[in-house]
């Protein structure tokens, strides 16, 4: 019989938090729905109360196709380069 290790040490990686914004006033919103009811809907709520508390701008709703799997690269790529910053959860 031969028994194998399950476990695997993945890739070191180095990550970290995006800094805070220092203030919320005029910046511009994205919004990351996963395509489950009523996503899309919560979200937009969400961005409308910064939109009236903080005259924030909803720039763009990006979109992934799968709750449960990380948004795609270039989709965040995206994102990061034309947004403040990114409202996402779900929407169930």
């Amino acid at each position: 019989m031969q028994l194998y290790d399950p476990t695997s040490a993945g890739p070191e990686r180095n990550l970290s938090r995006a800094a805070a914004l220092a203030e919320l006033e005029g910046r511009t919103i994205g919004i990351l729905e996963n395509g489950k009811l009523n996503a899309a809907e919560m979200l937009g709520e969400v961005a409308s109360l910064f939109v009236a508390r903080h005259g924030c701008i909803i720039r763009a709703v990006y979109a992934k196709s799968n709750a449960s799997a990380p948004a795609p690269a270039e989709t965040l790529a995206r994102a990061a380069a034309e947004v403040d910053f990114l409202i996402t959860g779900l929407g169930d």
